[in-house]
């Protein structure tokens, strides 16, 4: 059955050259036979008509002939009853074995080898053949030798490239006599036909033979002939594309010299120039391969050409130059980029700046002056009627350039060659230039020419545009910018004619571009400091933009906001501004203006305007209510976007809460920034982070605006669920890491949206856990509690079985546990709502060998290790010398974890450390064992409104483990806690918010009271004294959080927004102070998506507990009072500076968050920073201390 007939191999012969022909397209762009093999062997996979083919149908067909009794019969056996067992359930399995059979079948092989030997037999008959119809082709060729191949049809067009033309062979002898006849005392018609031949021939073979010397000089005839021009360029053409560097390169240099201007044979030059720019633009991707004399000659052939016949200053302004090859060159490649090409690489450009230093400076002095002469002429050439050239055109058609428009391309060649040679420094140095009826043109002089230029608007060929992508490529250069854009005379001659227009005069046509030209100056560090800094200046830079800028907005302007370009040219100069006010220093300059509340305004006023726009009816014509609402939705996206980069800096956070703008502000974020921008991958939008961490009122936007839920439901898919959309061509290996790679971002951003307990608060109080009984394995999280339900409570069967990778997503869990709990607020929250603690324990508990058993040994896995972990940080309190926690690595040798573990409390002992010596009072003493057995479980108790249980026994450990508290501490503390809260909530303003953190106080503890309870020994009466003195004073609002939490204090909308002055005053002016004195650790944050601020909100809200050890903190609350407030900022900043080493160490590792959050402060000592901090006070103390001071005004 598997044996071919005859005529079936005949058929087999039509339809394999059938097939061949339909993937012809497929195979012929092939590099190698190797790679047109492995395009056949995937054609299956690449070309959606395989199946379709008719040689592919005879193969089935065939197949399915020869082997499908054998298919049959193997299906049949293994599903019968004795094979069954075999196989299993599975499909596909089946198929395996089925398929696997057959191949080892007798059947398979003689088909196979039956159906080689055939297609073998056609391939054979297909190759034969093709032979013969190509010598019937060649013999056909040899007698139409006089009629060209190719012809040369380019003619001044710059659709297609002039090489990759194709030829025949030629012999030696025949070339001798072709160069016999083209030689100019022959007849025209006799060198046509040479030339014809001559151009079938190959040009390797031709440029080697002995007669190329002759054929050169008579080819070069020739081409000054214009009915032999264009075969002469169709060689050339053909030469370059085909032949070696130094052939080329001498063809090259012939075109070069032997080019001749002639304004009367325009049309015969423009190809010879073309073929010209083509090779230039062409020879870059192969001369680095070649000796760098060779790319010299070219080089200095080319500019040869280009300085060819030039006489600077001969002629006057108006006398009429000859036409040279520069203009043409600029006709053809008005944007130079064959210089642009040759600038790129090194080993040219070096090649450049040295001819052009040595011997051809005359070319940069040729584009100089058509520069300056350009610029000024510009007046003139607005004013002017052109009449004449008008009417020339209206006659001649598009096919005529005017002079002016020679000129114009000329004068945009000039500016891009020179722009490319001024981003370089050796470009640089060439400067100053000489220059006719100049002493020498310097760098500044032709700066301040180009900005002229950029005030010039007067038609399509104005030059403003063009000025402004040359300044715009030197300001991305930081060396380049700073020698030629961040100087004083540049932001000066920038803003005069905006100060012009604030005093009254015409605005100018190109505002809109100086503005862009102003917003790249101020997006670096120096052109920054020149805005706001540079006392040079009549007016600070900064403060005319503003100026400017907020009169644009309130539409002072009416000839500039009548104009249809209103909202761009505003849009502008709110951009320029946009690059000062997302900065700390620049925010200091630009908040007294108030451009927040600018910016709102004209948002609510665009808002209510785009909803009275009608909305558009199917049918009616589509004027101008569609493209006016487009305009004003655009228009409004603008200032929504430049409002929420006021959240860049935590003051300018402030700033945007005050507008009430916020929460469409963080719904534009969402659904421009992660819908649109990354709608699959992890959002990190470095707006988002103050966002996250500093208002309960901000997180209920972020709730409301669907990040929350789409955030959730983005790390459930990474963690859970995978990439399905990926093919499996391998096993995903298993992740050794506790939190996979693919896992990290979404664990970073679950880090940030809960870094602060005021977020905690607001997206977990008061919302119990499901505790299903049943899951359904479609069944994802959508919210915070939802998470923490199916990652970090794992408390039953179900919810154990409901995960795919039970291991991993609970070991997640619990680190984004432990990091949350690093936030003692947050612990508390979480321990007084889901008992964390009795939940970690009894899975503890249940992690042993035999359960039955009360002392069955624990079994060490990573989620045991990882929940002791965990136990031991929220159970033990202290700083580094106080207190030691279990690491998560196991060690080798016989005891892999030698830390003990516990089900029950109290802890083991080794994980405290020794107290450190500390002044006792004569009365009673309770070790720390007795006062865990007795007072670890204390009635509940109802503090600020929330349960906390065990939370007074929490403090009490510590005080006892320092030796400062007696035997009736509790009762004392307790009491402290409630005359605090009873004397703070007379200080209190009552708002209308919904939100959990703004109703019944404070919503945190209060640590500053429990600091100070155990500083004065566990007396209440010193204690309650010492606050309410402390409440007089200044320092109190920053040390203090629960103190000034809502305070009448502070104006109303600052009361309700929840943004505490330690976030927008101090973590503000810590992150000025990183950015200007340890700028490594500033970068290290911008890098890592993580801020300072919220590090700072982290510690200073619990006082440093667990960070710094208890003779630290003191120090900390002493300085503070006694120096003044402003050490706070200080202390932050040294406290940085300390931990440089490992802030840049870990922000490689992608670790700075989770490292500073969990590990303590160690070897940071007060003292030790003293100097250095009255060093920032004698610096920073009238701007931190000024602006501490306003607090009951801090957004004026």
């Amino acid at each position: 059955m598997s044996q071919l007939s005859a005529e079936e191999g005949v058929e087999l012969q039509t339809l394999l050259k059938l097939f061949l022909r339909s993937i012809n397209d497929s195979i012929s762009g092939a590099a190698s036979a190797e790679c047109a093999e492995e395009i056949l062997l995937h054609l299956e996979e690449t070309d959606k008509n395989f199946h379709n083919y008719e040689f592919v149908k005879f193969l089935r067909q065939y197949m399915e002939r020869s082997l499908g009794t054998v298919v049959e019969e193997e299906t049949k056996n293994l599903t019968s009853g004795d094979g069954q067992h075999t196989v299993g359930s599975g499909h596909d399995a089946l198929i395996h074995i089925v398929t696997q059979r057959t191949r080892e079948s007798a059947e398979y092989k003689q088909m196979r080898q039956t159906l080689k030997n055939t297609i073998i037999m056609a391939v054979e008959a297909l190759i034969n053949r093709f032979e013969e119809d190509q010598l019937k082709k060649e013999m056909h060729k040899e007698k139409q030798r006089s009629q060209s191949v190719h012809q040369f049809t380019d003619n001044c067009s710059d659709s297609d490239s002039s090489f990759n033309q194709s030829y025949a062979f030629i012999r030696q002898e025949q070339l001798q006599v072709l160069a016999e006849q083209l030689n100019s005392s022959r007849p025209k018609e006799v060198r046509w036909e040479a030339l014809q031949a001559l151009c079938c021939a190959p040009p390797s073979d031709v440029l080697s033979c002995e007669s190329w010397s002759s054929l050169r000089t008579n080819l070069c005839a020739a081409l000054t002939d214009p009915d032999l021009s264009d075969n002469v360029l169709q060689y050339f053409a053909k030469s370059f594309s085909s032949s070696p560097l130094n052939l080329t390169r001498e063809i090259y240099t012939s075109l070069g010299r032997l080019f001749s201007v002639d304004i009367t044979v325009f049309s015969s030059v423009f190809p010879q120039i073309r073929l010209i720019n083509d090779f230039q633009k062409e020879v870059t991707t192969f001369w680095i391969r070649h000796p760098e004399k060779y790319m010299e000659e070219v080089i200095e052939s080319t500019f040869s050409l280009l300085t060819y016949h030039h006489e600077y200053g001969s002629t006057s302004p108006r006398s009429e130059k000859p036409l040279e090859p520069i203009h043409l060159l600029a006709l053809l490649d008005i944007k130079a980029t064959w210089f642009k090409k040759w600038m790129h690489g090194y080993y040219s450009r070096t090649v450049v700046f040295r001819l052009l230093e040595r011997k051809y400076k005359s070319l940069i002095v040729s584009a100089l002056q058509q520069c300056i002469h350009y610029s000024e002429c510009c007046e003139r050439f607005t004013n002017e009627t052109n009449d004449a050239e008008s009417a020339e055109q209206q006659n001649t058609g598009k096919s005529v350039y005017s002079r002016r428009e020679l000129e114009y391309a000329f004068f945009v060649h000039s500016v891009c060659v020179l722009g490319k040679l001024l981003i370089y420094t050796n470009g640089r140095k060439l400067f100053p230039i000489k220059v006719r009826k100049r002493k020498g043109v310097t760098l500044d002089y032709l700066l301040l020419c180009s900005y002229d230029l950029l005030f010039v608007c007067s038609d399509v060929l104005s030059p403003s545009s063009l000025v402004m992508e040359v300044l715009w490529m030197l300001c991305e250069r930081t060396e380049c910018a700073v020698e030629c854009l961040h100087q004083t005379s540049v932001i000066c001659t920038l803003l005069a004619p905006v100060i012009a227009l604030l005093n009254g005069k015409s605005p100018a046509a190109t505002l809109s571009l100086i503005a862009d030209v102003l917003a790249h100056i101020a997006n670096t560090d120096r052109g920054l400091a020149l805005f706001l800094y540079e006392n040079s200046l009549v007016t600070c830079a900064a403060h005319v933009v503003v100026q400017f800028t907020l009169r644009l907005l309130h539409k002072e302007f009416p000839s500039l906001s009548e104009s249809d370009a209103y909202h761009t040219l505003c849009g502008a100069f709110i951009f320029v501004c946009r690059q000062i006010y997302n900065t700390f220093e620049g925010l200091q300059v630009l908040r007294p203006y108030g451009l927040h509340r600018a910016l709102a305004a004209a948002w609510k006023q665009t808002s209510s305007l785009s909803e009275r726009v009608p909305t558009p009816v199917p049918g009616a014509a589509a004027g101008a209510s569609t493209q006016e609402l487009q305009n004003m939705l655009i228009w409004e996206e603008t200032l929504l976007d430049s409002l929420l980069n006021f959240s860049a800096t935590p003051k300018g956070l402030l700033l945007l809460q005050q507008t009430g703008a916020i929460n469409e502000c963080v719904s534009y974020m969402f659904s421009h920034h992660y819908l649109q921008t990354n709608p699959q991958g992890t959002f990190i939008f470095h707006h988002t982070n103050p966002v996250q961490s500093s208002s309960d009122t901000l997180v209920g936007c972020l709730c409301v605006s669907g990040f929350v839920r789409a955030l959730v439901i983005e790390l459930w898919a990474a963690l859970e669920c995978g990439n399905e959309d990926v093919r499996v061509v391998r096993p995903k290996p298993t992740p050794m890491d506790p939190i996979d790679r693919s896992c990290l971002k979404s664990f970073l951003s679950m880090v940030n949206l809960l870094s602060s307990s005021q977020s905690v608060w607001e997206l977990l109080g008061r919302h119990p856990l499901a505790n299903k009984s049943e899951y359904s394995l479609r069944e994802m999280p959508t919210s915070v509690p939802d998470l923490i339900d199916r990652l970090i409570a794992v408390n039953s069967d179900a919810k154990i079985h409901s995960l795919f990778h039970y291991e991993q997503s609970h070991t997640f869990g619990l680190r984004l546990l432990s990091v949350l709990c690093c936030n003692l607020d947050s612990f508390l929250l979480l321990e007084s709502q889901y008992n964390i603690c009795s939940m970690l324990l009894q899975s503890q508990k249940e992690n042993v060998v035999e359960l039955d058993t009360n002392n069955g040994e624990f079994i060490i896995d990573s989620l045991s290790v990882e929940r002791n972990h965990v136990l031991v940080r929220v159970s033990v309190v202290g700083g580094s010398s106080e207190r030691r926690l279990p690491p998560r690595a196991l060690q080798e040798g016989e005891h892999p974890y030698p830390w003990p573990m516990f089900s029950s409390y109290p802890l083991p002992y080794c994980y405290t450390l020794d107290p450190p010596k500390i002044q006792q009072t004569s009365q009673g003493k309770t070790s720390a064992d007795e006062v865990t057995d007795t007072n670890l479980y204390i009635n509940v108790i109802f503090i600020y409104g929330i349960f906390i249980m065990s939370f007074l026994s929490f403090i009490y450990r510590y005080g006892n483990y320092l030796k400062l508290l007696k035997d009736d501490a509790v009762h004392n503390m307790t009491v402290l806690m409630k005359h605090v809260k009873i004397f703070l909530s007379t200080q209190r303003v009552k708002t209308s918010s919904e939100l959990i953190t703004q109703q019944d106080g404070y919503p945190g503890h209060d640590w500053l009271a429990s600091t100070v309870f155990l500083i004065m020994a566990g007396d209440m009466d010193r204690s309650l004294s010492l606050l309410r003195n402390l409440s007089s004073l200044l320092v109190s609002a920053f040390i203090w959080p629960a103190r000034i939490h809502a305070s009448v204090h502070v104006p109303v909308e600052v009361a309700e927004s929840g943004i505490l002055p330690v976030y927008w005053c101090t973590a503000h002016y810590v992150e000025m102070l990183l950015k200007a004195e340890v700028p490594l650790v500033h970068s290290a944050f911008r890098m890592s998506g993580f801020t300072p601020s919220q590090m700072c909100l982290h510690w200073l809200t619990q006082c440093f507990w667990n960070y710094l050890d208890w003779k630290e903190i003191c120090h900390y609350i002493c300085t503070c009072v006694v120096m003044g407030s402003d050490y706070q900022v200080y202390l932050c900043v040294a406290i940085f500076k300390h931990l440089q080493p490992h802030i840049l160490q870990r922000t490689q590792s992608q670790e700075l968050q989770v490292f500073l959050k969990e590990e303590p402060i160690q070897g940071f000592k007060v003292n030790n920073y003293l100097e250095f901090m009255e060093g920032l006070e004698r610096s920073y103390r009238n701007l931190v201390l000024t602006d501490m001071t306003s607090l009951r005004n801090p957004v004026e």
